[in-house]
């Protein structure tokens, strides 16, 4: 026995080290290879908006992969999702179109205090946006909007913009139309449902146009026919960042029931451009190595895959480590390289006006509750030379 028992303990030991030495050559897994800091903060959208919950889909998707405990910051203003990215309390940021005013120097970010920010893109969602109304409140097509009671977001321009877009796909403006304020997206969006407001911009994939369609009063979807050429000329002349779509994803939306929308991207996973190149080639990297974990948790998730949220355009350059990673994986292209030169030659030129405006004003001693009018008559003289 004790003869066995040696030969026993003799292969048992050969068997272990074989196993060691075997274990030592398997390639380590894609998830130990991704470098990501045990806790992580993001800003996004406000609870019950599309943006919060595909948010929350991609952070429970990074704990159960890589251990990484994420913490949003919903906001339901564009000064309060970006802000937290600015002071540097939030990581990234799972942005609207603030990204594009915020590099423009638009709106909200023509103040003083503000300016010209110098973003990058990770990943953008492409997507939808809608104007909601309900069943019940009689309007069936944009123009019917006229005197109708439209909400507004103070601090908001991402969603204020668009409503004025929708408008003047109508050929309508704000003074058409009864300018209802609202603190938050959010409480724009149950406004419907409580009937204190007859039209909100939307997204279709938000939980409180599910529930309003589940409810007496309904909803219904203000369509964008792709071939009125002049109304989508209108409306680009405000937002020239929107383009046709025919979209299949949203409350009370389907294949079989398809609505005619404006098309743009959000949300955009978002860092300044002086970010570490090798942290967002590890985040773009972990976005993409997860996917299969959140691409199913709604139906809007598939659409971050990197074929269609890996590539221009977006409302910013995309980040160099993003663009590394993405180039490894085949997504970026050659013909990627121009745009993203030309639109950081773009911005660049943007800065240097910005730099002048100051100097300017200074000189001039322009307070700075008018600075805003003063700079965007520099900015459009600068982008027109």
């Amino acid at each position: 026995m004790r003869k066995l028992y040696g030969v026993s303990v003799f292969w048992a030991f050969c068997l272990t080290a074989l196993l060691i030495l075997f274990v030592s050559f398997i390639p380590t897994t894609s998830a130990s290879s991704i470098i990501l800091p045990k806790t992580m903060i993001w800003s996004c959208y406000d609870v019950g908006s599309s943006g919060y919950v595909q948010a929350s889909a991609i952070a429970d998707a990074f704990l159960k992969k890589y251990g990484t405990r994420i913490r949003l910051l919903p906001s339901g203003t564009s000064i309060g999702r970006l802000l937290p990215l600015t002071v540097k309390r939030a990581d990234i940021g799972f942005l609207a179109n603030e990204v594009y005013f915020a590099v423009e120097g638009l709106y909200d970010f023509s103040a003083i205090q503000w300016g010209p920010q110098d973003l990058r893109i990770v990943l953008a969602h492409p997507t939808t946006i809608a104007m909601a109304t309900t069943k019940d409140s009689g309007i069936k097509v944009l123009k019917d909007l006229r005197g109708k009671r439209v909400s507004w977001i103070p601090g908001a321009p991402t969603l204020n913009i668009k409503a004025e877009a929708f408008l003047a796909f109508a050929g309508l403006t704000w003074k058409d139309v009864k300018k209802v304020e609202f603190p938050s997206y959010s409480a724009a969006c149950k406004a419907l449902k409580e009937g204190k407001t007859d039209a909100s911009v939307v997204s279709t994939t938000a939980s409180t146009m599910y529930e309003l369609a589940s409810s007496p009063k309904g909803l219904h979807w203000l369509q964008f026919p792709p071939g009125d050429k002049e109304a989508w000329r209108r409306m680009r002349k405000v937002a020239p960042f929107l383009s046709p779509h025919l979209e299949t994803i949203g409350a009370g939306i389907s294949k079989e029931k398809p609505v005619y929308l404006p098309a743009y991207r959000y949300p955009m996973i978002t860092v300044y451009a002086n970010a570490d190149p090798k942290w967002v080639y590890n985040l773009t990297k972990a976005l993409d190595e997860a996917f299969p974990i959140y691409e199913k948790s709604t139906a809007v998730m598939p659409l971050w895959s990197l074929d269609k949220a890996g590539v221009p355009p977006a409302d910013a350059p995309f980040h160099e480590g993003a663009i590394r990673y993405l180039r490894e994986r085949g997504v970026w292209k050659a013909k990627y390289d121009e745009w993203n030169k030309q639109r950081i030659e773009h911005l660049k030129k943007v800065q240097k006006a910005w730099e002048k405006a100051l100097r300017d004003a200074e000189k001039k001693r322009i307070k700075s509750k008018h600075f805003p009018e003063f700079w965007l008559k520099v900015r459009a003289k600068a982008l027109t030379e």
